[in-house]
Order: C-alpha cells, then sequence, then structure tokens
C-alpha cells in the first residue's frame, strides 16, 4: 500500500509542476489554486509513505515519479524536446526508480 502511496504522491508531483507552468507565476487564481492542492496532497502522501519505507528511497522515487511525468508532459503539452539523449537520461532516472524498488524489498 505505501508504494501505491509513493506513486500517487509521484503522479501529484508531477500535477503541481506542470500546474506552475499554468499559474503564470501564482497570478492566476484557479491555477495557482489547484497546484497549491496537489503540492500539498503530494508531499502528505509522500510523509504517509515513508512511515514504512525508507526515507532515501521514497524520496528518491517520489523525486523520479515526478520529473519522468514531467518531462514526459513537458513534450507532449508545451513541445519541449524529445531528443534521443533526453530520452535516454529518462531512461536512466526509470532504471533508478526500478532498482530502488527492487533493492528496497
Amino acid at each position: 500500500m505505501n508504494w501505491t502511496l509513493l506513486f500517487i504522491a509521484g503522479l501529484l508531483e508531477v500535477a503541481w509542476a506542470i500546474g506552475l507552468k499554468y499559474t503564470e507565476g501564482f497570478t492566476r487564481l484557479w491555477p495557482s489554486i489547484g497546484t497549491a492542492a496537489a503540492m500539498l496532497a503530494s508531499v502528505g502522501l509522500l510523509g504517509i509513505a515513508m512511515r514504512d519505507l525508507p526515507v532515501g528511497t521514497a524520496y528518491a522515487v517520489w523525486v523520479g515519479v515526478g520529473a519522468v511525468g514531467t518531462v514526459v508532459l513537458g513534450i507532449v503539452l508545451f513541445g519541449e524536446s524529445a531528443s534521443l539523449a533526453r530520452l535516454l537520461s529518462v531512461g536512466l532516472i526509470v532504471a533508478g526508480i526500478i532498482g530502488l524498488k527492487l533493492a528496497g524489498e
């Protein structure tokens, strides 16, 4: 269950990272409220998951899920570069997340 909560927390990190783009420097009310809510929920779920998961593993997985998701959505939503080097780098992050999950068992 903690790994599921951690993954959801990572997805919420993606939501607030992408949401930051839409807040336009927190000058737009509703995107700012949604982004802040996603931030709170993400960190809250991370804290709950850390009750039973090692802090280093949980934090690294949370950041990794957030980074990978944000890069993918940056490519899809904002036309950011999808160069081979960038995609390979994202693949390395995914490999690290999988490695941490396997090493934690």
